[in-house]
């Protein structure tokens, strides 16, 4: 089940009232340095853009892929653990604009996790430790730790126990 919050609007659908909720000089930087992060060969800068210029949590030695997409608007509610590959031209969403509401949640990767090209992670899910999401997939709900899952809808493949 994803965590989001929900804020009804009035009049024209959220995405035009998007400025209402997120300064546009915000959504401007953030921008610029995510199109910096998305084409540029290194891990350290990217991970020391996210941390220190989007405000996401990134753990040690995570690797984003070259295109990764992470929210534009709400980058500080993604979290990522340490040792996690996110592959290419994954998105990482921590918003929602629809007709008659906007949400936002937090989304949770843990360390040791492997999330395959193409993926898209929607608001408000937690994807457990040394789980493995397969190449193009939605993840539209929590992931349990050390699972492999894929598709859309998103089907758990394989489930084993920590291997302790």
């Amino acid at each position: 089940m994803r965590r989001t919050d929900k804020y009804p609007i009035d009049g024209p659908n959220a995405l035009w009232q998007i400025y209402h909720t997120v300064s546009k000089w915000k959504a401007m930087k953030n921008f610029v340095f995510i199109q910096i992060t998305r084409y540029s060969p290194s891990l350290r800068m990217k991970n020391w853009i996210y941390r220190h210029v989007l405000g996401m949590k990134v753990g040690e030695h995570t690797a984003f892929a070259l295109m990764v997409m992470v929210d534009v608007f709400f980058p500080e509610k993604i979290h990522v653990g340490s040792n996690t590959i996110i592959g290419y031209n994954t998105t990482i969403l921590a918003h929602e604009y629809l007709t008659k509401e906007y949400r936002l949640g937090e989304v949770h990767i843990g360390s040791h996790v492997m999330v395959g090209a193409n993926t898209t992670i929607l608001p408000g899910v937690t994807i457990g430790d040394y789980a493995v999401i397969g190449a193009g997939s939605v993840v539209h709900k929590d992931v349990a730790p050390y699972s492999f899952v894929a598709g859309n809808p998103l089907q758990t493949i394989k489930e084993r126990q920590d291997p302790k």
